[in-house]
C-alpha cells in the first residue's frame, strides 16, 4: 500500500511553521546619529538637553544628557521617545488630544505614557520602527524644534 511512504509527506506539510516575521527596528548607529543630531539642533538654539532613542519594542537603544540638565529629564527623554513610538504619534498632539477630547482624557492615568511635548515617532518607509524624545532644552516647543530636526536629517 502507498500510504505508509506519504505520511511523513503529510506530517512534514501540516507542522511547517509560517516564516517569521521581517520587521525595520532603530538600529544603534541610527539611534546615535539622531541624539546627535537632536543635541547639535538645541545647540544651535543655544539650549541643552537629553534626548532618547527607542526601538520598534519600545527599547532604550541611546541616550545623551547634556551637562546642565537636571536628572528627571533624562526619564522624562526616555518616556517621550517610548510614548512616540507606543502611540504612533507627537507626544504634544497626544497632550492636545488629552485636553480637548473627552474621550482621550484618560490617556493621562496610563502610567507608561508622558503627555509633554518634545517625542516623534520614527518613520521610516513608511513604517513606525522607533520614537525620539527631548527633555530639559526649556520647553516642549523647542524639545520638539530639536528632535524634528534631527529625523529631518535621515535618508528618505
Amino acid at each position: 500500500m502507498i500510504i505508509g511512504p506519504l505520511i511523513p509527506l503529510v506530517v512534514a506539510a501540516v507542522t511547517a511553521l509560517p516564516a517569521p516575521a521581517v520587521q525595520r527596528s532603530v538600529s544603534l548607529e541610527m539611534a546615535n546619529a539622531l541624539t546627535d543630531a537632536a543635541l547639535a539642533a538645541c545647540h544651535a538654539m543655544n539650549r541643552d538637553a537629553v534626548v532618547a532613542v527607542v526601538d520598534r519594542g519600545g527599547n532604550l537603544m541611546a541616550l545623551q544628557r547634556g551637562d546642565s540638565i537636571g536628572p528627571h529629564n533624562t526619564r522624562a527623554a526616555e518616556r517621550k521617545a517610548f510614548t512616540a513610538f507606543s502611540t504612533k504619534t507627537s507626544t504634544s498632539a497626544l497632550a492636545e488630544r488629552a485636553a480637548t477630547d473627552p474621550g482621550s482624557r484618560n490617556l493621562a492615568n496610563v502610567p507608561e505614557l508622558v503627555l509633554l511635548g518634545g517625542g516623534l515617532p520614527i518613520v521610516h518607509a513608511g513604517e513606525v520602527i522607533g520614537g525620539i524624545g527631548v527633555a530639559g532644552s526649556g520647553g516642549s516647543a523647542s524639545d520638539e524644534q530639536c528632535a524634528s530636526a534631527a529625523l529631518a536629517t535621515l535618508a528618505p
